[in-house]
């Protein structure tokens, strides 16, 4: 199967600033024209345990499903042009791949760490960095 992606932009009718994707996955083997080649639409989320699968996606490509749709989602990163379906596609890449490190740099000596938890403050300590400055306040 040559698998790909198949981007959908519709404006909503109540409002002309809200936009909704859709996208379709597409058999390229099967016809170069897109209603006869249609397989399945791309879900938002992709089951990734093995447990009861609840959309159609999921069920055509079972275990091999998560990997199908970050591989489908990649292709279309780099083949699509317009700036508001590349944002939409990385927010879908971050919402089933969520498990990036989120790394910030010291305000005080400048070396990059993983944050315990995020600060809405631009004056970001490592650990070290906060026992010196504030280690001796009670």
């Amino acid at each position: 199967m040559d698998c790909r992606l198949q981007v959908f932009k519709r404006d909503q009718t109540d409002s002309s600033l809200t936009k909704t994707y859709r996208f379709a996955v597409v058999d390229f083997s099967r016809s170069k024209n897109y209603p006869s080649n249609f397989v399945c639409m791309l879900p938002l989320k992709v089951d990734q345990g093995k447990g009861k699968i609840g959309n159609v996606f999921g069920e055509l490509f079972g275990d091999e499903s998560l990997d199908l749709a970050m591989k489908l989602l990649r292709e279309a990163l780099k083949t699509e042009n317009d700036l508001d379906v590349k944002a939409e596609i990385e927010r879908r890449l971050n919402l089933i791949d969520p498990k990036r490190v989120n790394m910030i740099r010291c305000s005080g000596c400048k070396k990059t760490f993983q944050p315990r938890k995020l600060r809405k403050y631009k004056q970001n300590f490592c650990p070290e960095c906060l026992q010196k400055r504030f280690g001796a306040r009670p």
